[in-house]
């Protein structure tokens, strides 16, 4: 989800390795070991829950989250938790990192000290405050000095324990007195709308000064003064009301103007308490990756995009855009995820992998290491699979996985994969078929290559990872357990040898147990079935109209919705129940597994919209429009929600009936909250959101993957314009290739240099289109505003990063 600035989007995202915790405090009881689990908030709302570790001070968690990130936020924050059965679970720690200090951790493992945690610390939101002092003239004549100050609203406050009320409190402090005001409370909201004055006496009454508004007593009493705005949360708990947050101002900055209205940032309350050693909670171990894409519209992009596109019939493709990305790029990876999103976005991907496969095929000196190496063609083919067989995966494998005992199902694994090649997705069919075509043509004495160039990456880079770590491919949620990984590693490793053909099967395993175990499958039959298995998904023309036809899980969990109101009477309340959705249907029951109470058929979705907070005081709310009602839902977080109504969009985008215009509050009292029209069956007040693929198993916008490309062509230009010194130390001198210009392929250096010329060209006309917008964002952008409050530390540094740039160029 972009957020829209000035005519471009932006978009963040986070991929997180949560890797260990250790030297956690013990627990005080006699046992002394704690379950422990971790989670993933922006700011304080969880996005991500780890599994529990049992009976451990330095638990292991070994989990990847990676989520798109739909709003803003300050701190990028992990707590870990102390399961406790019978008591609401306790806190051990945090790690808070302030957004504009994400690039410091950037695709590193860091060790992390973890933090206390205090009421008076979890503070989160802002508010906006208007400051008006003025001279007020009594009833006998003689002026005072008065300060109006005006609650206006407050945004993103802090859910406590499920539940915010939130009220302010203001107070005027100075030598010797301490007025305070207090708003009225604002029941189910995170968002008040107070709008109250209060009113100040800050000086008493003196004769008139025309040279001033104070005069000098006055003014240094002012000096010693300053507005404090508190807000709490209204609770019926005996331990008292809860801090949100404070903001300090002192009276002296109204001296240069009587009046001023801001939004501020909320702080952590200072009560002086002295923190413990940072080594008292133990550390947890991080690598975090945070991007944040800029995108223009899209013919920003076109000279780009069609260079990149001319790179499958270049010949050689060794000079082509794609394949210098990956030259240029430190790992192979970093160049395949946006070359093969961008290039399956615009159905490019099999020509594309074609090419640059056969030119690796053809500097390949031995049939048994084809396209063993980290290549950009391996990593692309990685990408490949996992775009277009992620849901291909999951009807092969996932039942099985889901089962215990695997050791026991080795067997029915290498049966349902063996079997599956019907489901195999066409675009993995069609570049299996380039590639085998190759390999036979290159290593025409070798009869089992054209198996082996299939079998390298099916099974070794597609199934064998899968069953390995089930939860990178989304077949388990969370880490196997020890003794469940132990098992998946045997049957991994079984998968793999069976599918790789190898002549002396046995010999390829070091454990001798793992040689005795494989003797079970040396049989005939098994290579039979692999053979037979290979051939179907890499025939040229297949299609897998099968697989469209079976019923795809695409995402299930609990959500809270509202009654619909099918029965005539009875209450509209609220319910916790679990949803699943299909490709066919959209369900939920009161459990997992339990009969559906609705059944929505996908044709039956007309639209899949936000809806607004107010409808019913609850955040991260949605409706799924039908013919005759609506479903509203609530999710569990901000990352849930956009999940759910971008897999719920996409999978009834095709639908005949969607509607084009919808109403973004609920139908509450007779009336519909946004447009106030009393008929229930009124046509919406606002266009639906619209333009997602619909294709559901590719959500790809080819404009960020281009962005991403020139991103990484920025980054390394210093290796572009070493690249264009190795075309021409190649061309003006053919001898032994210098050291520093070894590590590049350059197979036809003028046609290379020509390329690198146009890339270098179109990445600095890009480049001075993101420095012209970031000066005109500069120039409109006013500090205190809503976007950017004050007491905003990121914003503070680019004012100060603009201000160098200006200067410099001046």
């Amino acid at each position: 989800m972009a957020v829209e600035e000035e005519g471009l989007r932006v978009f963040q995202s986070v991929r997180i390795k949560i890797g260990e915790a250790k030297n956690l405090p013990t627990y005080p009881g006699p046992n002394k070991m704690r379950d422990c689990y971790c989670t993933v908030n922006l700011d304080q709302e969880e996005v991500f829950r780890t599994k529990i570790v049992e009976k451990s001070l330095c638990p292991f968690y070994g989990e990847d989250f990676y989520c798109e990130i739909p709003r803003s936020f300050r701190h990028l924050s992990f707590y870990i938790f102390d399961r406790d059965v019978f008591r609401r679970d306790s806190i051990i720690g945090k790690v808070a990192i302030l957004k504009e200090d994400l690039q410091k951790y950037h695709n590193r493992d860091t060790w992390f000290q973890l933090q206390h945690v205090d009421a008076d610390s979890e503070v989160q939101g802002k508010v906006h405050l208007e400051l008006r002092l003025s001279e007020v003239i009594t009833d006998t004549g003689v002026i005072c000095h008065k300060l109006a100050t005006r609650v206006l609203e407050c945004q993103g406050l802090p859910i406590v324990n499920g539940q915010c009320d939130p009220y302010a409190t203001v107070t005027l402090t100075g030598p010797g007195r301490s007025d305070v005001k207090k708003t009225k409370v604002k029941k189910k909201t995170n968002n008040p709308q107070f709008d109250e004055v209060f009113y100040f006496e800050v000086t008493r009454p003196c004769s008139y000064n025309k040279k001033s508004h104070f005069d000098i007593e006055d003014a240094d009493e002012v000096d010693k003064m300053e507005i404090r705005v508190d807000l709490w949360n209204a609770s019926n708990l005996k331990f008292g009301d809860e801090f949100l947050g404070e903001l300090r101002l002192p009276l002296k900055f109204l001296r240069q103007s009587s009046s001023y209205e801001a939004w501020y940032f909320l702080q952590p309350r200072d009560n002086g308490n002295k923190s413990l050693k940072p080594d008292d909670l133990g550390s947890l171990r991080l690598n975090v990756v945070y991007t944040e894409d800029h995108v223009f519209p899209s013919d920003y992009y076109s000279p780009l995009r069609d260079l990149l596109f001319k790179s499958a019939d270049l010949e050689p493709v060794s000079a082509s855009t794609a394949h210098i990305l990956g030259e240029v790029c430190r790992e192979k990876q970093e160049a395949a995820i946006p070359l093969v999103r961008l290039f399956l976005h615009y159905g490019k991907i099999v020509p594309l992998i074609s090419a640059i496969a056969n030119a690796e095929i053809k500097r390949t000196q031995d049939p048994n290491t084809i396209f063993r190496g980290n290549s950009l063609t391996s990593k692309c083919i990685d990408e490949t699979m996992k775009l277009a067989g992620m849901h291909y995966l999951q009807v092969t494998l996932k039942p099985i996985i889901d089962e215990e005992n695997l050791r026991q199902y080795v067997d029915r694994i290498f049966t349902v994969i063996t079997k599956s090649g019907v489901r195999c997705p066409t675009v993995m069919c069609d570049i299996f078929f380039s590639l085998r075509e190759s390999a036979a043509i290159r290593f025409q004495d070798d009869p089992d290559v054209r198996y082996t160039a299939v079998s390298s990456f099916i099974f070794l880079r597609f199934f064998a990872p899968a069953i390995l770590s089930p939860n990178l491919f989304h077949l388990t949620p969370h880490h196997p357990d020890p003794q469940t990984s132990r098992t998946l590693t045997l049957i991994s490793k079984t998968i793999q040898t069976l599918g790789s053909l190898s002549k002396s099967k046995s010999a390829s395993f070091k454990e001798s147990y793992m040689a005795t175990f494989y003797d079970y499958f040396n049989e005939q039959k098994y290579a039979d079935a692999v053979k037979n298995f290979l051939d179907l998904i890499s025939s040229s023309g297949r299609r897998d109209h099968k697989s469209i036809e079976q019923a795809i899980l695409l995402k299930e969990g609990f959500m809270i919705k509202r009654a619909q109101g099918r029965k005539r009477f009875g209450m509209k309340n609220f319910k916790k129940r679990w949803f699943r959705l299909t490709n066919h249907e959209f369900t939920y029951q009161k459990s997992k597994g339990d009969h559906p109470l609705c059944n929505i058929p996908i044709e039956n979705i007309l639209a899949v919209e936000k809806l607004e907070e107010e409808s019913f005081k609850m955040k991260n709310m949605f409706q799924v429009i039908q013919p005759e009602r609506v479903l509203y839902i609530q999710a569990n977080n901000c990352v849930e929600a956009k999940d759910w109504i971008d897999i719920l969009t996409k999978v009834s985008q095709c639908n005949k009936k969607r509607l084009a215009v919808y109403h973004p509050s609920a139908y509450l009292n007779g009336h519909w909250l946004c447009c106030k029209a009393t008929a229930d069956n009124t046509p919406g007040c606002t266009p639906c959101t619209g333009g997602l693929p619909a294709n559901i198993q590719l959500d790809i916008d080819g404009d960020r993957e281009t962005e991403r490309i020139y991103s990484l062509f920025n980054l390394y230009m210093v290796k572009l314009e070493k690249m264009q010194e190795a075309c021409g130390s190649k061309s003006v001198y053919d001898g032994p290739e210098q050291e520093e210009y070894s590590t590049f392929v350059i197979d036809d250096p003028q046609e290379t240099y020509k390329t690198l010329k146009q890339i270098v060209d179109n990445v600095k006309t890009l480049e001075q289109e993101h420095a012209q917008y970031k000066r005109d964002k500069f120039k409109k952008t006013k500090y205190g505003s809503q976007e950017h409050p004050i007491g905003d530390k990121s914003f503070q540094s680019y004012i100060r990063q603009q201000s160098e740039i200006s200067a410099h160029s001046i």
